[in-house]
């Protein structure tokens, strides 16, 4: 027997603040649209504590409560939001298929990725525990509560350095961990973070463990050369070694950069298979803010809104527009 299909206008998959807010708008245009909210709905926000830099929000706003908003805000305006995850894809033709659950198949006239990024951590249990008391992979979004305290960063490249030194104007000092003897990051980075009097670098040296029970309190590393281990008192765990786009399933039917990141058109959340959007961190992997993301989750509702109107109201091939 052929497993039966649901057809939907417009299906989003992932909720955090780009699928939430394309859900917005594509429910606004009536596009009735269906959002599966994926493996962690709400996003990275829902493991993030105190959000103040989010326009809208006067004194600021826990991150799982700011989800709770952007969800409710969908619901109201008639978007269809479920539980459930994308774990494959069919973009052979029109409509597009998204299997749910391994269950069930979803056909849509357009679909818009938001299935965002994780960041990566070194695996330490301490990381689990006192992730959003002081543990955090975004310096940017959560250095501002450190203001004048000491702090850790973990990572070597372009990004560690430059939240280093995102830091090294707001905490009193930075402690930062480097693995190898060497920096991956490019030479001017390196230099400036070298030329940074509150930024100290350790070379050849390894986070073994987060301490505190209820918070941050301070970090053991251990040098690989010598084998001598160190107490670093910090009020803040920050770990910049990179993030992983959420995109394993989208392989061989979208264009990807080398991290997998998926590449779309410049000014627009095109990708190369025409009714496929992508928007947020899966394809952002520059600044990864909940406003960006945000952002272009409008952008890709609009693009959805003119692509499923085109195929509506297809322009006559004997059509020519006036210069």
């Amino acid at each position: 027997m052929e497993e039966k299909i649901e057809h939907v206008q417009c299906l989003i998959i992932g909720s955090g603040p780009a699928g939430y807010t394309a859900a917005i708008y594509a429910a606004r245009a009536n596009l009735k649209p269906v959002l599966y909210q994926g493996f962690q709905p709400g996003g990275q926000l829902t493991i993030t504590t105190e959000v103040e830099n989010y326009p809208g929000y006067a004194d600021g706003v826990q991150g799982p409560d700011m989800m709770v908003d952007f969800e409710k805000q969908a619901t109201r305006m008639g978007a269809d939001l479920r539980y459930g995850t994308a774990t494959s894809v069919d973009f052979s033709e029109c409509p597009l298929k998204v299997h749910i659950d391994e269950e069930k198949w979803i056909s849509a006239e357009a679909v818009i990725l938001a299935t965002g990024a994780s960041a990566k951590w070194l695996g330490l249990d301490s990381e689990v525990r006192l992730n959003g008391h002081g543990v955090s992979a975004c310096a940017v979004c959560d250095g501002f509560f450190f203001k004048e305290k000491e702090v850790c960063i973990v990572g070597a490249g372009d990004t560690a350095a430059e939240e280093a030194l995102y830091l090294s104007k707001i905490c009193s000092k930075v402690h930062m961990i480097v693995r190898r003897d060497e920096m991956r990051a490019s030479k001017i980075m390196q230099q400036r973070v070298l030329n940074t009097k509150n930024i100290q670098v350790y070379w050849s040296s390894e986070v073994e463990e987060i301490l505190g029970e209820e918070k941050t309190e301070a970090v053991r590393i251990i040098n690989n050369k010598s084998n001598e281990t160190t107490t670093i008192p910090v009020s803040a765990y920050f770990v910049a070694i990179g993030h992983q786009p959420n995109s394993e399933i989208f392989k061989g039917w979208l264009d990807m950069d080398d991290a997998g990141y998926i590449i779309t058109q410049p000014g627009s959340t095109r990708t190369n298979i025409g009714g496929v959007f992508a928007c947020g961190d899966l394809q952002d992997k520059i600044y990864r803010q909940a406003v960006t993301a945000a952002g272009t989750g409008c952008m890709a509702a609009l693009d959805a809104e003119r692509y499923i109107s085109a195929l509506e109201h297809p322009v006559p091939s004997d059509h020519f527009s006036l210069p």
